[in-house]
């Protein structure tokens, strides 16, 4: 069966963009039907990024103080069950100008990324579950970054220092539901956590970094370790690639590690080509 799947992961800084974007460049180039979801795209298909969810209560009391607003909010209001999926990031960004900070803050706080460990385990197993069923009735492969493994661990470990078996559980039953799609997995490894995180602090907007220390230790597995600024942040990190080499091989799909410590971008992608040869994705 042909490869419908293949998954970017790896730590902050290592390169999973860059990996997911030239995966995605040779399989084009190899006249293969491909698309494209990076980390954070509103429209992503198996995961959510800036979905609320409330119940039919939290909703109605929702619209009653949105005023003239409610109109927007029930338009594009998805319901699933019992739950009213609200994409509030999407409809700020289509209509910046009318709605303010504060009623959009309100409605963040209810973010599938922020409900309790099991409500996300259960919205997002069922997410994937739809997408493996639309991906079946088509030839298009779809390449991912992060959805698998770090969005997972972000949750379990990062906001709720969950059980370490509970996480790395989570985790293989999403891959278990992607089995009809033979997924690949494409794990980014570096040869020096602390040098390619710094490298990325140094280079990405200061409120990247600032954001992303607060929420690695100010929460979960670092506020519970006491760690503290960017030395903690890196503590955090050594951690969190140490679950992830545990969940790395408890797996049952193909998978595959590919080291980018040298950011070359013309040897990393023949690198990538030989790998999806082995792999047989290009023959």
């Amino acid at each position: 069966m042909n490869t419908k799947l293949i998954i970017v992961e790896g730590l902050p800084g290592f390169g999973k963009s860059t990996t997911a974007k030239l995966l995605y460049d040779i399989l084009n180039e190899n006249n293969i039907d491909v698309e494209l979801y990076l980390e954070g795209n509103l429209d992503h298909p198996a995961d959510y990024e800036g979905v609320a969810c409330l119940n039919e209560d939290e909703f109605e009391s929702f619209l009653v103080n949105s005023g003239h607003l409610g109109e927007v909010f029930n338009e594009q209001v998805m319901k699933t069950g019992n739950n009213y999926l609200l994409p509030y990031q999407k409809i700020r960004n289509e209509n910046s100008a009318n709605i303010p900070d504060s009623l959009l803050n309100s409605i963040a706080q209810n973010d599938i990324y922020e409900l309790p460990f099991e409500k996300n385990v259960e919205l997002i197993a069922e997410k994937w579950r739809q997408f493996v069923s639309e991906a079946l009735t088509g030839n298009k492969t779809y390449i991912f970054e992060c959805c698998l493994i770090q969005n997972p661990v972000t949750i379990g470990m990062l906001k709720y220092n969950e059980q370490r078996e509970k996480v790395v559980s989570y985790i293989c039953s999403l891959a278990k539901i992607t089995e009809q799609l033979n997924p690949i997995l494409f794990y980014v490894e570096q040869k020096d956590l602390e040098f390619s995180f710094r490298k990325a602090v140094q280079e990405r907007p200061k409120e990247w970094s600032s954001g992303f220390v607060d929420y690695y230790t100010n929460q979960g597995y670092g506020k519970m370790k006491g760690y503290q600024g960017l030395d903690g942040t890196i503590k955090v990190l050594e951690a969190r690639r140490e679950l992830e080499r545990e969940i790395y091989d408890s797996l049952h799909i193909k998978k595959t590690k590919i080291n980018n410590s040298n950011y070359e971008t013309v040897n990393y992608k023949s690198k990538l080509s030989e790998k999806l040869n082995v792999l047989e994705i290009l023959n």
